[in-house]
């Protein structure tokens, strides 16, 4: 009886538990070039936007393989430049993800080309895709570290050849030959121990999701309480000597089953809005971890630009604290 008692005020306690202990949380954003363009934005004036009106200083930017190889050996750095570049002299600092597989649907953005090669072909065009990255950049002082791939070895998201770990070793082990900034390294909050992430990484960026969509049990809202990824954060880091533990994506836009243009405002709402976004910023912040990265945000613009702008005015008040 007496164990009884104790785990269910264990229980208790961890869906109680507080681990902000007063922090000054530091907030950013993932932005996506792509993802601003499949909402019909502008995606330069929505990352202008993001850095003027709600003063946003901390980025996770992508490099999209497709639009900056177009055809092989032919790199337009163009539409990146212009994003590092605008962050970078108005202060700001940028995570730069990198790879075959970064953020966004269906995640490995291949260019059309790539196709014709064998398995060893594609992956020496990644490793000269990384160093092409690496040293036009490295000299930027708004980059503070390398994202190298999204989530490596989250197989059931995606569409992406399986994890090959020695293949991935060689491109961190890339990174780190050519620049000394930390690397970063992504795991799924949900469906990851970490470890792997942290044994390699220096700084490691966990997802914090909390309503998701799937075709078996439609949606979906995850159980668990800001405790699992505080005390795991500890573990992972006890374990394995990663620098920190952060959180590179807390949803903070609908999970949805199509294309989000697709899909009627009604049932939008229904995964995410302002009193959900409110509730997840004061979830995150009971992880107790930082910085956090919010995921979402050019969505919150699409929103001010069909006349709600609720969710934008609130996020203002991240960045005006």
């Amino acid at each position: 009886m007496v164990m009884i008692i104790a785990l269910i005020l264990f229980i208790v306690w961890l869906y109680q538990a507080d681990f902000s202990r007063g922090q000054n949380f530091v907030f950013g954003v993932t932005f996506s070039q792509k993802y601003a363009t499949e909402l019909k934005l502008d995606w330069r004036e929505t990352l202008r936007a993001m850095l003027n009106d709600l003063k946003i200083k901390q980025f996770r930017l992508v490099a999209y393989w497709d639009l900056l190889e177009p055809e092989p050996g032919q790199y337009d750095f163009s539409d990146l430049d212009w994003q590092v570049n605008e962050v970078a002299r108005l202060g700001g600092q940028i995570i730069l993800a990198l790879g075959q597989r970064v953020p966004r649907w269906p995640e490995c953005h291949w260019p059309n080309w790539l196709y014709r090669y064998d398995q060893e072909q594609k992956n020496e065009k990644i490793l000269a895709l990384l160093e092409q990255i690496v040293n036009r950049y490295k000299n930027n002082p708004g980059i503070i570290a390398w994202q190298v791939e999204n989530e490596p070895w989250l197989k059931v998201f995606g569409q992406c050849p399986p994890p090959d770990a020695d293949f991935y070793q060689q491109e961190l082990d890339l990174v780190r030959s050519l620049d000394a900034r930390p690397v970063s390294i992504t795991e799924s909050g949900e469906l990851s121990t970490w470890l792997k992430g942290g044994s390699r990484a220096n700084w490691l960026g966990v997802s914090v999701y909390r309503i998701t969509w799937n075709n078996w049990l439609g949606y979906f809202y995850y159980p668990l309480p800001p405790a699992h990824y505080y005390l795991k954060s500890r573990l992972v880091e006890f374990l394995t000597k990663t620098e920190k533990v952060f959180v590179s994506e807390m949803q903070a836009e609908p999970w949805l089953w199509q294309p989000i243009l697709n899909v009627h405002l009604a049932e939008q709402y229904h995964s995410m809005n302002l009193d959900k976004f409110k509730t997840n910023l004061v979830y995150a912040r009971k992880t107790g971890l930082s910085p956090i990265y919010l995921w979402g945000a050019e969505w919150w613009y699409w929103l001010k630009e069909q006349g709600d702008a609720a969710i934008w005015n609130e996020a203002r008040k991240l960045w005006q604290e």
